[in-house]
């Protein structure tokens, strides 16, 4: 008997390669997706034609913040599993429309929270996000650290996200695991990310800002890697919560999904440069309100876990992403 999963943000990068992922297994997945017009709508009309060409694969139009909606849908499908990866994205548009993220983040999260309540699944898994360290100084980033400290309204609705999973794993015995995604990047991406933007850029040879003037540190994570901790996670249902003085019966964990190899944005934009054969026109600008200096996963309890960890190397992975940006964009 195959599963019959829901992946809400199917046409959004993650969901997508996700999607497809599962779909070769034979598993009936139902995607959904508001489409929204955050960024390019045609890239992810283009990932959602894809998907459709699987028989197993099905597709609706809707947003996790329309309960009725939400009901409805598990009501009908009675799902073995959920990963919701749902979101209103980007840390610096949140400066700008706070509001987006509310609607999709909390209340669309308590929406799927709820239907997980009165339509029991085995499993639900949702995007959280390496955001969540925000002003966290010690390095690497650990599960076991404390995340108090915010630095923007993206990463305290993520957290939230953790919080409310926590409390419904505890009320309800939802199993739930909350995936810490480090910056993710690869092929059919979003082109609101840096190495997206860069790549455009530098390919109309135009200028790209350099925030901070190149000294951030992110931990890049190659989108394939991602797919592979997240399949092998589905069915890794947690039984207990492993915190040090925390109830034990509460199937409840996170986990950090990153490469464990952090690289200075003056090196990454060096390996695009590389990729695609031209340079880029910098100018050197400070560092935006949100942003945070370094992101290093300790994917230590990951690996534990599964036997799994990120290992693919920036250079192949950026290498892999100019490949489709060329194909996509016909360059």
């Amino acid at each position: 008997m195959k599963n019959n999963i829901l992946v809400t943000g199917a046409g959004g990068f993650i969901g997508f390669h996700l999607c497809q992922y599962l779909l070769s297994f034979g598993d009936r997945i139902v995607g959904i997706d508001n489409m929204n017009d955050y960024y390019d709508v045609r890239l992810k009309e283009k990932r959602i034609e894809i998907l459709k060409e699987y028989d197993n694969f099905f597709f609706l139009k809707i947003d996790i913040k329309d309960k009725t909606a939400i009901d409805q849908l598990f009501e009908v499908e009675g799902f073995d599993y959920v990963i919701n990866l749902a979101a209103q994205a980007g840390v610096r548009y949140s400066i700008e429309n706070p509001y987006a993220y509310i609607d999709s983040n909390i209340i669309g999260f308590i929406n799927i929270l709820e239907a997980c309540r009165h339509n029991p699944v085995k499993h639900l898994l949702y995007a959280s996000s390496s955001s969540v360290y925000g002003g966290n100084t010690v390095v690497p980033f650990s599960t076991d650290h404390m995340v108090d400290h915010p630095v923007s309204l993206y990463a305290a609705t993520k957290k939230s996200n953790e919080l409310m999973a926590h409390t419904y794993s505890h009320l309800y015995t939802i199993p739930t695991s909350g995936l810490r995604f480090f910056t993710v990047y690869g092929p059919w991406g979003r082109p609101d990310m840096a190495y997206f933007s860069f790549t455009k850029a530098i390919t109309e040879n135009k200028k790209i800002k350099v925030f901070n003037h190149g000294k951030m540190e992110r931990d890049f994570t190659y989108v394939d890697d991602i797919v592979q901790a997240i399949s092998k996670l589905i069915y890794h249902i947690p039984q207990s919560y492993s915190e040090v003085g925390v109830d034990k019966t509460i199937p409840y964990e996170v986990y950090n999904i990153g490469n464990n190899s952090p690289v200075t944005l003056e090196h990454f934009i060096k390996t695009i440069e590389d990729k695609l054969g031209m340079s880029a026109l910098k100018e050197y600008v400070d560092m935006q309100p949100g942003d945070v200096l370094k992101t290093f996963a300790d994917v230590s309890k990951l690996e534990e876990a599964i036997g799994f960890k990120p290992t693919t190397s920036l250079e192949e992975g950026i290498g892999k992403f100019i490949d489709w940006y060329r194909m996509y964009y016909n360059i």
